[in-house]
């Protein structure tokens, strides 16, 4: 028997950062399929991992005394997942206001079928350190948080 061709991810911007991820039965609910609130711990590792990629990991934020805390999530489900199934998490830069805030995306494929699971999006605010009020973002991360580029017409 042949294995048939997966789609090509069809991604809502250009070159996000991607993660494989495999349902385990220790993401399941009750229900069978894979609990929201595992999809949120999916989308803090994508978006620590992308901001490493980006070079601001924690001791990145502790070294500048600035890091950025979530102030809003918002989750759209667009159809379950089961134990088993190989997913394609992304994440990308959506919009940097250059001052306080910027927003990132989140995109979730089911790989076999290249059917979006999930789409969401975190309102990340930037602060002190040392004191959790909100600070100006350096020049170090303007220049790393820049948003993606929009998939061409």
């Amino acid at each position: 028997m042949t294995e048939q061709a997966r789609p090509a991810p069809a991604w809502d911007v250009q070159n996000p950062f991607v993660q494989s991820i495999t349902v385990g039965p220790e993401h399941l609910d009750a229900f069978g399929h894979t609990n929201n609130v595992v999809y949120l711990q999916w989308l803090e590792k994508v978006a620590w991992a992308h901001s490493v990629s980006l070079g601001f990991g924690f001791e990145d934020y502790e070294r500048t005394g600035v890091g950025c805390v979530a102030r809003r999530h918002e989750l759209d489900y667009l159809a379950a997942t089961f134990a088993g199934d190989e997913l394609l998490a992304a994440t990308w830069i959506h919009e940097n206001d250059g001052k306080l805030s910027m927003w990132r995306r989140y995109q979730i494929i089911r790989a076999a079928d290249g059917k979006t699971v999930l789409r969401g999006q975190t309102h990340w605010v930037c602060i002190d350190m040392k004191t959790g009020r909100p600070r100006r973002q350096p020049e170090a991360f303007l220049k790393a948080y820049v948003p993606a580029l929009p998939i061409p017409a």
